[in-house]
């Protein structure tokens, strides 16, 4: 026990500073399998990261997972295992990707990738919000007409964590009641166990394995691009994001993105399930 303190106590001291988060706790039981235990908590003043691994000492191991700072092309392992009835990817497709587009429909930016998409004959899934549907049926429809797959994505973009499940629900159910159809994708990838749980019951959640990260203003064409490009693989399911502010990256990624996928023979097809 002095040799753990001492260990701890090396930790060097950086203030945290986290307002809120998801905690995920999981136990690794000797010979046992993953068991994931949910909380979500505030941490005020937490003054080293020796007082946070203190206050959860009976647990083996202990992951914060923060999307703003975390978030990679690929999401990680652990995340996946946490969430086994969530479709990340489809291992079975050794000939096709999957693209999506999330945060649509938007009528400078959605009409623009529909026709990139017909150039390759190329099929995707449009994860739409509730509201825009409302504000540009007529761009919802012709994704339709293109013979593309729509998913609900929240009517008002929503973050899952720290909100009422009841308050959630009803926004994911309302953007149903303009969306239609059985694909889910939550917001941010911020869905509480609660949330998932009750919306599992009756949408397949989507999430993915390639995130083009094309919203970042750090991130440039180029390396947007690249970074799709060279994680790519048949089976995987691809974000983008069809809205003015992915425009930039958006608009140069997605051209080299269909290309490389048409060199290697693939097909782009639509999740539908």
């Amino acid at each position: 026990m002095a040799r753990g303190g001492a260990a701890l106590a090396a930790v060097p001291r950086r203030p945290l500073f986290i307002i809120r988060c998801s905690l995920f706790v999981v136990h690794f039981p000797k010979g046992g399998a993953l068991r994931p235990c949910f909380n979500s908590i505030n941490f005020v003043n937490y003054s080293n990261y020796s007082k946070l691994i203190a206050h959860n000492s009976k647990f083996s191991c202990i992951f914060v997972h923060l999307f703003y700072n975390t978030m990679r092309i690929r999401p990680p392992t652990f995340i996946r295992r946490l969430f086994p009835s969530f479709i990340w990817n489809f291992p079975d497709e050794k000939e096709a990707v999957f693209l999506t587009f999330d945060d649509g429909p938007s009528p400078d930016i959605t009409p623009w990738v529909l026709e990139q998409l017909d150039r390759y004959q190329a099929k995707a899934t449009f994860f739409c919000l509730g509201k825009n549907v409302e504000m540009y049926p007529q761009v919802f429809e012709e994704i339709k007409r293109r013979g593309h797959a729509t998913g609900n994505h929240s009517y008002s973009h929503l973050k899952g964590w720290g909100m009422e499940t009841g308050t959630y629900l009803r926004d994911v159910d309302f953007a149903g009641s303009f969306i239609g159809g059985n694909l889910f994708r939550p917001p941010y990838a911020r869905i509480g166990p609660n949330q998932a749980r009750v919306l599992s019951e009756r949408y397949k959640i989507v999430m993915w394995n390639v995130l083009s990260r094309d919203y970042s203003r750090n991130l440039s064409e180029k390396a947007c691009a690249r970074g799709v490009v060279k994680s790519l693989q048949p089976g995987d399911i691809v974000v983008f994001h069809d809205s003015r502010k992915t425009a930039r990256n958006l608009g140069y990624a997605l051209p080299v993105v269909l290309a490389f996928i048409h060199a290697k023979g693939w097909k782009c097809k639509a999740i539908k399930l």
